[in-house]
């Protein structure tokens, strides 16, 4: 197997884990590392025994495929650049900063016949890749995810920093159209949105109610599901899925009883998966299990919904 020659901008401390799983792929040759910090550039280059650049430009001809994991801001000028050189992306979410920005992304891609795959790492946790075969029209959808605040992720809004991967996976599970969004947010700690619910309505009638917080002492990230004839509750954190579904069997006249099942999984690594599926996508030209499209959708939908909390009063400012 001919090894795809593989980069990664920005190597910071998300950065630096996209190299070093690069580095370990058997399918991989980790070619270099570029940073605007040169000093950031070169350490994370030594510890992985490659070359290092401070201008991603360096990087024209030398590579196939490349993570880009630079602040949001920076997301389109860099990835634009790459796609126009017809070079593979992997970018970390969220797509853009903007939905233009996105739709030209993904119509560059398109155009180029590139691989453009979102960093929405929250897909490759195996409790919800095993969701796929329980799927059906979900009727109703919770989910609550807590942290405390992490500067790294304060470049944007708790939407966009944490909340979109409920947003993503939410949107990928229900396929239909979102007809009405209800949000209410406030901030905590940061000049920005810092807490936020959101009440999600859908065209095929399935609702969900989804929490977000970067203010909580403590970390939870949970999901729970109603469908027509089963109940699924997804632990993001400790890898678990407990499966509810009707019996054959009743526990009253009528109403039949309830079989439970539980199914746990290995913590695994979920960026190794995930960059593991980009390059396959690159190899085969195959959908990625994230397009730029899925990436764009959820995007429309935290944008919306953090406009919604700015515009219409539904969003309390911290003093």
């Amino acid at each position: 197997m001919q090894k795809l020659k593989t980069a990664v901008v920005g190597t910071g401390y998300l950065g630096r884990f996209h190299a070093q799983k690069y580095a370990t792929l058997p399918e991989s040759e980790l070619v270099a590392v570029c940073d605007a910090d040169p000093e950031t550039a070169q350490r994370v280059a030594d510890e992985l025994q490659t070359e290092w650049f401070t201008d991603y430009r360096r990087l024209k001809g030398v590579v196939d495929a490349v993570s880009i994991v630079v602040p949001t801001q920076q997301h389109f000028a860099v990835a634009r650049w790459f796609l126009e050189q017809g070079i593979h992306v992997l970018l970390e979410k969220p797509i853009t900063a903007t939905v233009a920005e996105a739709r030209e992304l993904v119509v560059l891609a398109e155009r180029r016949a590139r691989i453009l795959q979102i960093g929405h790492l929250e897909r490759f946790n195996p409790a919800v890749l095993a969701l796929e075969d329980l799927i059906d029209e979900p009727r109703f959808i919770e989910s609550h995810r807590l942290a405390p605040f992490n500067p790294r992720g304060a470049d944007v809004n708790v939407i966009l920093d944490l909340m979109i991967h409920d947003i993503d996976i939410i949107l990928d599970m229900v396929r239909s159209p979102v007809v009405r969004i209800d949000a209410n947010g406030v901030s905590v700690l940061s000049s920005d949105i810092d807490i936020a619910n959101v009440r999600i309505q859908f065209a095929n009638g399935c609702v969900a109610n989804v929490t977000a917080s970067r203010a909580s002492v403590k970390t939870e990230r949970k999901m729970r599901l109603f469908q027509h004839d089963s109940y699924i509750a997804i632990d993001f954190q400790n890898k678990r899925l407990d499966l509810y579904r009707k019996g054959s069997d009743e526990q009253y006249p009528g109403i039949p009883a309830i079989e439970s099942e539980r199914r746990t999984f290995e913590q695994g690594d979920a960026l190794l998966s995930e960059i593991r599926s980009f390059l396959e996508a690159v190899r085969t030209g195959t959908r990625p299990l994230v397009s730029g499209e899925d990436g764009l959708r959820a995007l429309e939908t935290a944008l919306t919904i953090s406009d919604q909390l700015k515009t219409k009063g539904n969003y309390s400012a911290h003093p």
